[in-house]
């Protein structure tokens, strides 16, 4: 249930930022959201304070920070141009990125199994990114490609911090980092908002952090393997809200595509399963030691 809460929330926040976008941009969509979270998270920064400033991988905090930046505005951007339902689809190839960059990055041994389900996946993805008439189809859901990258290797960065650092601490950094690079193209692109976008921008970040914390609690009580194929539901809430919200319906060829992505990720997770091998994320679980 928690898992699937997080998922519907997911959605609901996806389906906030491109009603914000028809006429606000995606820059300042974002500086709205991380005001708002900081603001929901700040009795927690200030408990820890100034721990909660200390890190021993500055440089890692700083690409993170730009990489998550990048993932936002590419993701943002193309929720706003495309059918929820596609790029909701696409960006499920953030799994097999984060696959891939933890061969030379983690050190990580992958086998021919989850190279296959890797090669699904990314046909999936292209399935999905043949041009329609107008092409907009292939420019934005390159974007959510890039989006799904940039995700994946924050995943990466977020597993190499956790060996050092706290997670207020990583926190902490993201929620002004993230806020701060988004201040100049936001004064660059600021439009005024209406009331009644001032509340869709306001509800983007308070949704924004309820789905996180649905995710917590939810691999707190239950095994990753478990739970992991259920994050799929958010294609038919986005399908859903795409249709009776935006009057979209997604393609055959979002339809064909997000089934080689669910398929290969669903064999991943299965051989993981078959495996025993536990999908934890504490860094005591992984083998590292502070």
């Amino acid at each position: 249930m928690w898992i699937l809460a997080a998922a519907f929330l997911f959605t609901i926040m996806t389906t906030l930022i491109k009603l914000a976008g028809q006429g606000i941009h995606v820059a300042e969509i974002l500086l709205t959201r991380q005001i708002v979270m900081t603001c929901i998270v700040i009795p927690t920064i200030i408990r820890s304070f100034p721990s909660s400033l200390r890190t021993k991988r500055p440089q890692l905090h700083l690409l993170r920070i730009v990489l998550a930046s990048g993932a936002m505005i590419f993701g943002f951007t193309a929720v706003v141009h495309l059918p929820l339902a596609d790029a909701t689809a696409i960006s499920f190839a953030k799994s097999f990125f984060v696959t891939i960059f933890a061969i030379p990055i983690l050190k990580e041994t992958v086998d021919v199994h989850r190279w296959g389900a890797v090669i699904v996946g990314f046909l999936g993805v292209i399935v999905m990114l043949n041009p329609t008439s107008d092409n907009s189809m292939n420019a934005y859901g390159l974007m959510t490609v890039a989006g799904a990258a940039c995700a994946g290797m924050v995943m990466i960065l977020i597993r190499q911090m956790t060996r050092t650092d706290r997670p207020v601490t990583i926190l902490t950094y993201q929620a002004f980092g993230v806020g701060l690079l988004m201040i100049t193209p936001t004064w660059y692109y600021w439009v005024t908002p209406t009331w009644h976008e001032i509340v869709i921008l306001v509800a983007i970040g308070m949704v924004a952090w309820c789905p996180q914390m649905c995710n917590i609690q939810a691999f707190r009580t239950c095994e990753a393997t478990a739970i992991a194929s259920l994050d799929y539901t958010r294609l038919l809430y986005a399908t859903f809200f795409g249709v009776v919200i935006f009057g979209q319906w997604p393609g055959v060829n979002t339809l064909i595509g997000a089934a080689f992505i669910i398929a290969g990720s669903l064999y991943t997770v299965h051989r993981e399963a078959r495996r025993n091998k536990r999908l934890v994320r504490t860094p005591e679980g992984r083998g590292y030691n502070n």
